[in-house]
Formats: structure tokens, sequence, C-alpha cells
């Protein structure tokens, strides 16, 4: 029986190694490969092919070099200040993250509600970490797994390509995928020529695209990227 255990236990760590190898080859191959979709864009579109019948998606890729400063600056004022210089976990921000979650916590549960609304403190890179691999749910075998993508893909690739691949995958509406696709659907013009007030708003909805695409001009999105334009100066790129 004990050998029995040992071996299933060896069987196990292989197959835990193997993936991992697996992970880390597809990320290396990042460094010179852009990914053609990710684990979450896959099954948007499965999702829409069974309720709607139809794919209706829209997504280009746009090299770096034609990546305005501007989107750059906001989504990172936006998204992850510290994306520069952490090593692909931001602990502080993850540690605010929790305390508002457990106030908010507390208050939903003084109103009578049994759950309230969840504040994320996920860096760019653990965002695409989940979205290239991982499914949407939430498990500690599923957060350990995204921890350790993070730090392979904080190890393989730069942070320029990180935020390349980043930009060019995270969703901006349903269906809408990349920088180029939310700058044509929103704007009418080409990513490389989004100003300021434009890659801002563009910014403010990352966190809710699907909800902020039917009123992208709502006082909220219109506010927000106000606060996003004034931060985006300090912003610093990798």
């Amino acid at each position: 029986m004990k050998q029995r255990l040992t071996r299933l236990l060896a069987v196990l760590s292989l197959a835990v190694l193997c993936l991992q190898l697996w992970f880390g080859a597809r990320i290396l191959a990042m460094r010179w490969l852009a990914p053609q979709s990710t684990t979450f864009q896959r099954s948007e579109a499965l999702r829409l092919v069974r309720d709607q019948h139809q794919l209706a998606w829209s997504q280009t890729w746009v090299d770096d070099s034609q990546l305005p400063i501007t989107l750059k600056r906001a989504v990172i004022a936006s998204e992850d200040d510290s994306f520069a210089t952490h090593g692909g976990v931001d602990w502080e921000a993850l540690q605010s993250a929790w305390k508002k979650n457990e106030r908010a916590q507390a208050r939903a549960e003084a109103r009578g509600k049994t759950t309230a609304k969840v504040v994320g403190g996920s860096t760019i890179s653990q965002q695409l970490a989940k979205n290239l691999f991982l499914s949407g749910e939430r498990t500690l075998l599923r957060k350990g797994q995204e921890l350790v993508l993070t730090l392979m893909l904080e190890g393989l690739l730069d942070k320029r390509r990180l935020l390349e691949i980043y930009l060019n995958h995270v969703e901006w509406g349903e269906g809408l995928f990349g920088a180029q696709a939310a700058a044509r659907h929103y704007f009418r013009t080409d990513a490389a020529r989004l100003g300021t007030f434009e890659a801002a708003r563009l910014a403010v909805m990352l966190p809710a695209p699907k909800r902020f695409e039917r009123q992208p001009a709502s006082p909220y999105v219109l506010g927000r990227a106000a606060v996003i334009a004034a931060r985006m100066p300090s912003a610093q790129l990798p």
C-alpha cells in the first residue's frame, strides 16, 4: 500500500512538472511568436457561438511600436501603477484589496446581503497569466498555478513584451479584444492615434468591459478617465 502511494505521488509530481515545462515552453516561444489566442478568448468564442449562434469577433495584433504611449501610461496608471518595478505580484496592492473586501463584506452583511463586490489586486502580469492559460474558476489550486505562471512570464519575457501581449489580447467588450479593435470600435481611429483622454477612457473600461461597453461615455467613465489622465504623466513605462 505504501509503495503504491509512493508511486502515485511520483506520477502526479512528474505530471505536474511536465505541465509546468509545457507552460514554460509556450511562454518562452512568446519572445518571438505572438500568441494567436488565449484560453479566455477561446471560452468566450464558444459562449458566443452557443448563446448567439454566431461569432461577432474583432481583434487585430499591433506591434509594440504602434501601441501609443498614451494607452500604455493609461493602463498602467489605472490597472497596475508599479508594473515597471514589481516582480509579478504587488503584495501591497493585494493586502489593500483584501482589507477593502473585508470591509465591503462586513457592510454587506450588516445590510442583510450575503456577498459584496470584490475588489481585485491582480497585476497586469497576473491578469495576463490567467487570461492566457487558465479558467475563470476561483480555487486555491488555480491561484497557485496563476502565481507560478506569473513568475514564469516575468522571468522569461521582458516587461515591454508582457505589456504588448496584454494590450493585444485584453477584452474591451463582447467579442472585442485588443487595443486596435477597441480604438476602432469606440473612437473610429487606429490605436496609434489614441489621445490622452481616449486612452484613459479605454483604461477605465478594463475591469468590467462588458458593463462599460453599454455606456462608454457614462458620467462614471468620463469622471474616472479624468482622474486616470491626471495620473498618466507619472506612470512609469517599462
